[in-house]
């Protein structure tokens, strides 16, 4: 079967310590400080066996992610920009849905025929983290394109307790075409419904929320907010074509803060002006820059208000403490979608039609140019690139 691979050499930098588990698993905690000069090919591979409890699947549709450019980009130094688990080579592609083809012979509820959209992140069960109801910090935990095989291939093998039927979407948008898509954006979906809900807790009704960056996560925040009841979403992105796109999941303002700064304010100052004073009540990091956007956030957080770090980047950021105390306010770091009912409740959002975000898809490519899906997502001038296989 074919699939996008990609390669990179083995290659700590200056001064990072390899760990015995990076060195007995071969998988890094920190790719960024490993993994350099990355290279995507299409190549040929075998099919894996099909377990007892696993269904082999056909990809119809999945979605380039932030973190699949970040493997792709690099710094001066050659090394890959993704700061978290990887192990290379793989086949890479974690957004996405599919049509199974066959079933394990101890699989119940699935059949060859369903279309499914899949979790990435694959927990044990078994280790403490996942017994105290935290898969997404599984202490065994493997990631699909990241660690183990990915879904940018002609087939894939997968647990079937991570596989989330899409009938639902079928009904909802009446062909098999448009559920694929939208189950390929469930995952970004999750992850952003992980950090509002399950990991901040949410808001209430009414309350008002600020986006920085409107990349995939930040259009599935905007869409969930507004879900809801949020009474007003304001948005921080550079990218013109996003701007658009963002108001089109329902954000209500969005400003370019290189264009703020231009005119002698800030983000920070905005919010607090559309607010009259009062800041915001959740605030969302999407951009992957926290030394930026953080500092901003604190600066315009409502009393009792909340910052969800859901972008990933391998940089600290500054925080001054005492506004967090006088403010009551709280930061939450976010990683990941298993559990807590998210895909469930995704889906749900979907086929209500209170949550549609298919039209943040503005590019699509077959499998076969795959590795040029991910050089326009590296463009910054998409909303979601899409990997085409039904």
């Amino acid at each position: 079967m074919r699939g996008l691979q990609l390669q990179a050499e083995w290659a700590p930098r200056s001064g990072y310590t390899v760990s015995e588990f990076e060195r007995r698993t071969g998988k890094v905690v920190t790719g960024a400080s490993v993994w350099r000069h990355p290279q995507l090919r299409l190549v040929d591979t075998a099919e894996p066996p099909l377990g007892a409890k696993e269904v082999r699947l056909h990809p119809t549709a999945c979605g380039v992610c932030g973190s699949d450019v970040h493997f792709y980009e690099t710094d001066k130094d050659g090394y890959m920009l993704y700061p978290g688990l990887t192990k290379f080579p793989t086949i890479i592609g974690h957004e996405f849905s599919g049509e199974i083809i066959e079933v394990g012979k101890d699989v119940r509820g699935l059949r060859a025929g369903d279309l499914v959209t899949v979790e990435e992140m694959i927990w044990c069960g078994e280790c403490v983290p996942c017994r105290n109801g935290w898969p997404n910090q599984c202490e065994y935990l493997e990631e699909l394109g990241f660690t183990i095989p990915g879904a940018m291939a002609e087939r894939l093998v997968v647990g079937a307790k991570y596989c989330w039927p899409l009938a639902a979407l079928e009904e909802r948008y009446g062909t098999r075409v448009a559920a694929a898509e939208a189950g390929a954006l469930c995952e970004p979906t999750s992850v952003a419904y992980n950090g509002l809900f399950v990991r901040a807790e949410g808001f209430k009704p009414g309350g008002i929320v600020t986006v920085y960056g409107t990349g995939p996560i930040g259009f599935a925040a905007i869409a969930l907010a507004r879900a809801a009841g949020a009474s007003r979403i304001i948005a921080f992105e550079v990218s013109p074509f996003r701007q658009e796109l963002a108001k089109k999941v329902g954000a209500d303002d969005v400003y370019n803060p290189v264009e703020l700064q231009k005119a002698g304010t800030s983000p920070h100052e905005t919010v607090l002006e559309l607010t009259k004073g009062a800041g915001a009540d959740l605030q969302v990091e999407a951009a992957g820059a926290p030394s930026i956007t953080v500092p901003e956030m604190e600066q315009s957080l409502a009393i009792g208000g909340k910052v969800v770090i859901i972008g990933r980047a391998a940089e600290r950021a500054p925080l001054y403490l005492e506004h967090y105390e006088t403010h009551a306010g709280q930061i939450y770091g976010a990683q990941g979608h298993s559990g807590y009912g998210t895909f469930q409740n995704v889906i749900r959002l979907m086929a209500s039609g209170r949550v549609d975000m298919r039209p943040v898809i503005t590019s699509r490519f077959p499998l076969a140019e795959a590795a040029a899906a991910v050089e326009k997502a590296s463009k910054r001038q998409d909303g979601k690139v899409m990997v085409t296989m039904i």
